[in-house]
């Protein structure tokens, strides 16, 4: 299969799309980003392609919530006797749930779910500084870092987050102390990638948990329920129509990106910044449905 040709094709089929949806305007350094598209795959054999914005640099956001969860599960599971596996049905930063279930959020991957990762990371120390020589590493990119600009927008415009972290502190379901786990997760999300760099990041969910230099990050049986999470969980109260549409393990962030993994061949990274009203990108959706019916490939 010509991959390249392929991404072009996509690249085209979804022009219309990229003008569609609205920009995450309640971080305003995010409300400024222009239009774009961008793809990228990366083979199990280490090759990347892509097409359109595909190295242009974007914030990652809540992809972010893939590696964190990879490198707390790579120290053992015990995170799972303080967040769920179950889809929320709720939009992303939703108290709703919380109060009903005892501080325990649904999974990993809304915003209460993922400061508990953080949260977990950080009691081993600097949950960024490990996030960022992880992907340093695997991206093959030294200067990958927070965007300072996005990172001081978000963290003024953080009162739901810094909500969500306190009703959990109450049940003592945090560990550390509030401010410093906001603190690491702004920065977290606020990481500046392009889809080439998310693609070869994420290689190690289609590699059954093997990383680029051939060591294991995670057992089969780890990699295999992130996959899993990433599948019902990834795109939050749109899971379903993602995986009816995508068929694939998948992960959205509000900077436009969402990662998707093909187990056993691949990692797709498509970004455009304007999303639907659940938070993931029109353009990017619209592109994986492309993909993973032009070539067929899907966990289904």
């Amino acid at each position: 299969m010509d991959l390249a040709a392929l991404l072009d094709r996509i690249t085209d089929d979804v022009a219309p799309e990229v003008g569609r949806g609205a920009v995450a305007d309640y971080i305003p350094a995010l409300a400024r980003v222009r239009p774009g598209f961008g793809i990228a795959v990366a083979d199990v054999d280490g090759a990347v392609h892509g097409a359109g914005d595909w190295l242009r640099p974007f914030s990652v956001q809540s992809m972010s919530k893939v590696f964190t969860l990879a490198l707390v599960l790579a120290r053992g599971d015990d995170v799972w006797t303080r967040v769920g596996r179950e889809p929320s049905g709720d939009p992303f930063n939703s108290l709703v749930q919380l109060e009903h279930e005892d501080g325990i959020p649904r999974n990993p991957f809304i915003n209460a779910g993922a400061l508990v990762v953080t949260d977990e990371l950080t009691c081993h120390g600097d949950a960024v500084g490990a996030l960022l020589g992880f992907l340093r590493a695997e991206s093959g990119r030294a200067d990958i870092d927070v965007d300072a600009e996005v990172a001081a927008s978000e963290a003024g415009h953080a009162d739901r987050n810094r909500a969500l972290a306190y009703f959990m502190a109450s049940y003592g379901n945090m560990r550390n102390p509030v401010p410093s786990v906001l603190d690491q997760y702004v920065r977290q999300c606020s990481i500046a990638m392009s889809c080439r760099d998310v693609a070869r990041s994420a290689l190690f969910l289609a590699r059954h948990g093997i990383r680029n230099d051939g060591t294991r990050l995670l057992g089969l049986s780890s990699a295999k329920r992130i996959n899993a999470v990433m599948l019902t969980c990834g795109t939050y109260d749109a899971a379903g129509e993602f995986a009816y549409r995508v068929g694939l393990p998948g992960k959205s962030g509000v900077g436009g990106g969402i990662v998707a993994i093909v187990p056993g061949r691949c990692a797709v990274c498509v970004w455009s910044p304007g999303l639907d009203a659940r938070g993931n990108s029109v353009a990017g959706v619209a592109a994986l449905d492309r993909f993973t019916t032009l070539t067929g490939w899907s966990v289904f």
